[in-house]
């Protein structure tokens, strides 16, 4: 199994030598932020961050912005941490798509036994959904959202996002697609393809941009950064 990387935010170094000392033990990558601007640079550029372990008060930015930024196109599992036990703080924080909240002073042991239900339950889930860009096609409830909102596909417009999501950035033919989608060697025109794609594109608003043309070959998804 992959080592998972999680993003340890906090501008207590002592807080996250604890909490990284804790986690690396248990075999996880641990990658350090000081604080939200840091974070956030962090966990875009990273690309593979499995959770997110989020402190609340910070300078520059503070845990609530870094985990609204986040969620704009991500759903890894956050943690949150803070010094304030308030309901409200709590409310807010699930509201925002917090996946747990840990109030300090917190047992290191009690927040490892957290990550790893969070990431079990978050696998189980991970193995039917696909999710790039604020594009999340959930292959068990055969639905698509685009950030959040559900998006009306037809049986062959899903199969062929998804085909596309799972072969993010990578060039494919028309005959490529043909034989994954629609499961059988085409000998006519290929315009049934382009037909399916501009459907496509259309019903994704502005992400229909992330399924570039590559004239003369076929087509790639890709995320504008």
């Amino acid at each position: 199994m992959d080592t998972v990387k999680i993003l340890v935010v906090d501008d207590e170094a002592r807080m996250r030598k604890l909490v990284r000392d804790f986690l690396t033990v248990k075999g996880f990558h641990v990658i350090e932020a000081e604080d939200g601007e840091q974070a956030v640079e962090l966990f875009f550029t990273q690309k593979d961050i499995g959770l997110v372990i989020l402190d609340v008060m910070m300078p520059k930015m503070d845990g609530w912005e870094v985990l609204k930024t986040i969620r704009q196109y991500s759903q890894a599992p956050v943690i949150m941490l803070t010094a304030r036990g308030e309901e409200r703080d709590e409310l807010q924080g699930f509201k925002l798509g917090v996946d747990e909240y840990i109030s300090k002073p917190f047992s290191p042991k009690i927040l490892v036994a957290r990550v790893e239900a969070i990431l079990r339950r978050s696998r189980a889930v991970s193995e039917n959904t696909t999710e790039a860009g604020g594009i999340c096609i959930d292959k068990a409830a055969h639905q698509v959202t685009i950030d959040g909102q559900v998006v009306d596909l037809s049986y062959k417009e899903f199969e062929l996002l998804t085909y596309f999501m799972e072969n993010q950035g990578l060039a494919l033919s028309r005959e490529k697609i043909l034989n994954h989608v629609w499961n059988y060697d085409y000998f006519g025109d290929a315009r049934t393809i382009d037909t399916h794609v501009k459907k496509l594109r259309s019903k994704m608003g502005e992400k229909g941009d992330y399924i570039k043309t590559i004239w003369g070959m076929g087509y790639k998804f890709e995320v504008n950064e």
